[in-house]
C-alpha cells in the first residue's frame, strides 16, 4: 500500500488526514504514510521520486503496488512527469505569494491569459505558481506542461479503482469523518503542531481542519463554527476530487459516476 496523499506523508497529522491505523499497517506493507515532517513541504516531484522508489521496492519483493490517496497532482506527476521549470527567483516568488487570489488572477489576465481563463480565481495555490512561472522565466506554466519529463505511465500497467457513491452519502461521510476525527483527538493534534510555530505558508499548515481549529484556538472561531466550517471545507474538497476523477476514468466508469452525482 503506498500513499497518494498529499497530507498523509506528515507524521504531523495523523489523525486530521485519516491515516490508516497501526493495526491496518500491520496486516500489509504501508508505504509513504507519515514520512516526512511537516516543517518541510512535500512536493509532488518529491513525492513522485519517493513513490518510483517505493513501486520498484514492491515489485522487487513480488507484490503488487497498489496507490491509494486522493491527491490528483501527485498521481498525475507520477504517471506524466514533471515540467522542466527552471528555479524560480526567490525574489519574484516572494513578492507573487504576497498577492492574494484576487491580485494574483487580476495579474494573470494580463501576463497569462490562458493561465487565468484556464485556472479558478479561488485557486491560490495554482494562481501563484503560473504567476511565478511567468514572470521568473517568460514562458507561460502550459507551454512547460508540453514537455513533461520522468514520467511512469509507458512502463507501467494501469489499473485505476474508485468508489462511487451518490452526493449525499458521499456528503454525510465527509461529515462523519470530521466528528469521528474530532472524537479522536483531533484538536490535541493541531494544538500541537501549532506549539511547533512553524511557517504557516507550509502545505501542513494549510490542511483542511489546521486552519480552522488553529483558528478556534487563537479565539478567532467558536469550536462548532470551526468544526461546521471543516465539514464545508471537506466536501468542497470532496466535489474536487470527484469532478478530477471524472476526467480519468474509462467512458463506462464516467458515465456511471455522472448519473450518481
Amino acid at each position: 500500500m503506498i500513499n497518494a496523499d498529499a497530507s498523509q506523508v506528515y507524521r504531523d497529522l495523523h489523525i486530521l488526514s485519516a491515516r490508516p491505523s497501526a493495526e491496518e499497517e500491520r496486516r500489509v506493507p504501508h508505504l509513504l504514510f507519515g514520512y516526512r515532517d511537516g516543517a518541510r513541504a512535500c512536493s509532488a516531484a518529491e513525492w513522485a521520486d519517493d513513490a518510483k522508489a517505493a513501486i520498484a521496492a514492491t515489485h522487487a519483493a513480488g507484490r503488487l503496488p497498489i496507490l491509494v490517496g486522493g491527491t490528483g497532482l501527485y498521481i498525475r506527476t507520477l504517471l506524466d512527469g514533471i515540467a522542466p521549470v527552471p528555479e524560480i527567483d526567490p525574489q519574484i516568488r516572494a513578492e507573487v505569494r504576497r498577492f492574494s487570489a484576487a491580485e494574483t488572477h487580476a495579474a494573470l489576465a494580463k501576463e497569462d491569459p490562458d493561465a487565468a481563463a484556464r485556472l479558478h480565481p479561488n485557486d491560490t495555490a495554482r494562481l501563484h505558481r503560473a504567476l511565478e512561472v511567468i514572470r521568473s522565466t517568460g514562458t507561460p506554466i502550459a507551454a512547460w506542461r508540453e514537455s513533461r519529463v520522468g514520467g511512469i505511465a509507458d512502463s507501467v500497467d494501469i489499473d485505476l479503482e474508485t468508489i462511487v457513491t451518490s452526493v449525499p452519502e458521499l456528503y454525510a461521510r465527509c461529515d462523519a469523518r470530521v466528528d469521528e476525527m474530532m472524537a479522536a483527538g483531533a484538536l490535541a493534534e493541531v494544538a500541537a503542531l501549532r506549539a511547533r510555530r512553524l511557517d504557516a505558508a507550509l502545505p501542513v499548515m494549510r490542511a483542511i481542519g489546521v486552519i480552522q481549529l488553529i483558528q478556534y484556538l487563537d479565539g478567532d472561531l467558536l469550536l462548532d463554527s470551526a468544526v461546521a466550517a471543516i465539514k464545508q471545507a471537506t466536501r468542497n474538497y470532496a466535489k474536487r476530487q470527484r469532478t478530477w476523477l471524472r476526467h480519468q476514468l474509462p467512458t463506462p466508469a464516467k458515465t456511471a459516476a455522472d448519473k450518481e452525482g
